[in-house]
C-alpha cells in the first residue's frame, strides 16, 4: 500500500515504517510542523518517501494515517480534495493522553463511522471519551537496540523533552529531591538551563540532546533509567532503555504500571520510595544488572517489533476492506 502520514513522532514512525509497505511523507520548502519530510536523526528505509504538495495532490494514496485534528482538513486539501475516511480509507492514531476535562476529555474524532480510532496504550483509550467510534489499542513497538548496559556509571538517566516548560506533567518539579539519592544525566530537547532552573549543581543534573544513535549508548553506561513522569502517554524511551537492559525506577502513573512488571524495576507513586530505590541501585550494579536484564526481556517480548507490525497490518487491511 501507499500510506499517507506526517512526520509527527519520529521515535513510533521509526518503528511504523519497518513494515511493507510504500510510506509517503509530506515535505515543505520550511520543513516546518507540516511538512518536516524524512527523519534527520533516526534510520529509515528508502521505502519512505518525501512527497511535496504539488505530488501529493494527485499521489494514489491507499490509507491515511491522521496523527493531529487539523490533519483532517490537511490531507483533503493535499489530496485534491479526497476526504480521509470517505474518499480514502483512514485511520486516527492517538499518541496522547488526554488534557483537561479529564476523565471526560472528548477526543476529536468521537462519534465518527467513518475511520478508527488507534491508541497507543491501554490507559488512554480508557480515558479518551470516544463516543461511538471504533477504537484499537495497539501498543508500541521499538527497533531493538540490542543488550547494551554496563552501568558503569553511577548516575541515573532521565528522557524527556521540554522540562522546564512541561514542568509538574513530566515530574520535573521532583527532579530535586530525587538528585539527591543519584545524579541525573537529563537527555531530550531544549533541556538546556534544568540545572540553573531547579537551583541544582551542575553535576548534580547534566543535560544532553543527542541524536538516538549516540543516545542508546549513552544510555546504557548510566546504572538505572528514572522515569518521574505524572501524566503522559507511555514514553517510547522508557522502553528503549529496557531493551538495552537497564533497570528502571518509575512513578507508577498511566500506562508505566503495565509496562514494568516485577523484578524489572521499582513502581511507586511515593518519590521517597524512588529515591530509596536509585540508591539501592547505585549502591548494588549486579542487582541493577539483574532486574535490567529482566526489563529486557519484558520489553521484548510485550513491545517487539514483528507484534506491533502484525498488529498494524491487520488494523489497516480491515481499514482499507
Amino acid at each position: 500500500m501507499n500510506i499517507l502520514l506526517w512526520h509527527v513522532h519520529g521515535s513510533w514512525t521509526t518503528a511504523f515504517v519497518q513494515g511493507p509497505h510504500t510510506y509517503l511523507v509530506p515535505v515543505t520548502p520550511d520543513r516546518g510542523p507540516d511538512g518536516l519530510g524524512r527523519a534527520r536523526t533516526f534510520s529509515w528505509p528508502a521505502s519512505v518517501r518525501e512527497v511535496t504538495p504539488e505530488e501529493l495532490r494527485e499521489a494514489e494514496v491507499d490509507l491515511v494515517v491522521l496523527q493531529r485534528p487539523h490533519e483532517q482538513e490537511l490531507a483533503e486539501r493535499r489530496l485534491g480534495g479526497r476526504r480521509p475516511g470517505r474518499d480514502v480509507p483512514a485511520v486516527y492514531l492517538e499518541h496522547n493522553a488526554p488534557d483537561g476535562d479529564v476523565p471526560d476529555t472528548r477526543h476529536p474524532c468521537a462519534d465518527r463511522d467513518d475511520l478508527t480510532l488507534v491508541h497507543v496504550t491501554h490507559f488512554n483509550r480508557l480515558f479518551w471519551d470516544c463516543g461511538s467510534t471504533r477504537t484499537e489499542v495497539i501498543e508500541h513497538g521499538v527497533v531493538d537496540p540490542g543488550h547494551q548496559y554496563t552501568g558503569r556509571l553511577a548516575r541515573a538517566a532521565v528522557v524527556v523533552n521540554e522540562p522546564v516548560r512541561r514542568g509538574r506533567y513530566t515530574g520535573t518539579d521532583l527532579l530535586p529531591a530525587l538528585s539527591e539519592a543519584a545524579p541525573l544525566d537529563v537527555f531530550g530537547m531544549r533541556t538546556e538551563g534544568l540545572a540553573a532552573h531547579l537551583g541544582l549543581p551542575e553535576d548534580r543534573c547534566r543535560t544532553a540532546d543527542l541524536p538516538q544513535s549516540e543516545l542508546h549508548g549513552a544510555l546504557a553506561q548510566r546504572r538505572l533509567y528514572l522515569h518521574p513522569v505524572r501524566w503522559t502517554s507511555l514514553g517510547l524511551s522508557l522502553l528503549e532503555a529496557m531493551q538495552l537492559g537497564m533497570p528502571v525506577v518509575a512513578l507508577a502513573t498511566t500506562e508505566a504500571i503495565e509496562a514494568v512488571p516485577p523484578g524489572a524495576g521499582v513502581l511507586s507513586t511515593r518519590p521517597e520510595v524512588l529515591a530509596r530505590a536509585a540508591r539501592r541501585y547505585l549502591e548494588n550494579p549486579r542487582a541493577a544488572a539483574e532486574d535490567g536484564a529482566r526489563a529486557r526481556q519484558a520489553a521484548l517480548e510485550r513491545y517487539g517489533l514483528k507484534r506491533f507490525l502484525a498488529d498494524w497490518e491487520r488494523v489497516m487491511t480491515e481499514a482499507c476492506s
